[in-house]
Parts: structure tokens; sequence; C-alpha cells
């Protein structure tokens, strides 16, 4: 039992470097989310907790988008009051989405060449299984002593 544990252990730790490593080693599996119909009030609630984007779903786990704060900011902008818009009103539909076994090496790229400050990680059936963050990558460039 304890080779085992071990053996699971030193797989993770046997990483060749940070830009082999893959975003499934590195994402929050714990991802607040919510619904189309949920209130931008109660998303706002949840941004202010630390969270700056939240993956919005359907039928399931399906990532159907996405709300940042600057989606509320538009509304608010705009006019509207908080508690009378849906996730589905403000969200960005079809978000751009990551996989787990998509590599830190690649995932630099795309956030340096877009806006983006976290992607959300979807399988193969576009089910949310995670959210990663630049922080996430660079806590993880951080933790590998920088290696590439």
């Amino acid at each position: 039992m304890k080779k085992t544990k071990k053996a699971k252990k030193d797989k993770v730790v046997k990483v060749k470097d940070f830009d082999s490593m893959t975003v499934g080693q590195v994402m929050e599996k714990e991802v607040q989310s919510v619904r189309l119909g949920t209130k931008g009030d109660v998303i706002a609630s949840l941004m202010i907790e630390g969270f700056g984007a939240v993956p919005v779903l359907e039928n399931g786990r399906k990532l159907a988008g996405i709300v940042s704060e600057h989606d509320l900011l538009a509304a608010v902008d705009d006019g509207h009051q908080l508690g009378t818009v849906s996730a589905k009103d403000m969200m960005t539909s079809n978000p751009y989405s990551v996989r787990p076994e998509t590599t830190l090496g690649t995932l630099v790229h795309v956030l340096r060449a877009s806006d983006l400050v976290r992607v959300p990680v979807v399988d193969d059936k576009n089910k949310l299984v995670g959210i990663i963050a630049r922080r996430d990558v660079l806590r993880t460039y951080l933790a590998t002593g920088g290696k590439r």
C-alpha cells in the first residue's frame, strides 16, 4: 500500500519541466458555477468573494458561457439592475476553454495572446471539470523552479 501511494506521489514529482505539465495537474477542481437563470446580483456576490469570472452551466455540467466582472460592469453601465438580469443575458457564450491534457506551455501562449485571466477546463463532452487562472500557472512555474 505504501508503495502505491509513493508511486503516485513520485509520478507527480517527476514531471520533466513546467512546459510539459498539464492543465489537469494544476487546475482548480472545485469550481463555483451558476445556471443560465442565476441573477446578476448573486453572481456579483460570488465575485466579491474572490472569483473574477464564473462559468455558466446548462444541462448538467455542460459549459454554456462565462460571466466576468467586465460583463457585470457592462450590465450596470447599460442601466440594468443586477437583480433583474440573468447569467444568460450577460454571459459570453461559447467561451474559450481548454482540456485537462493541454500543456502549461501551450496555455501560457494562449493567455499571453488573449485578455483571458481564467479559463474553464472541460472534458470531451464539454462538461466543466475545472478552471485554471493565470495565478495558478505562475504559482506552478515558481514551484518548478522556473525550469522550461
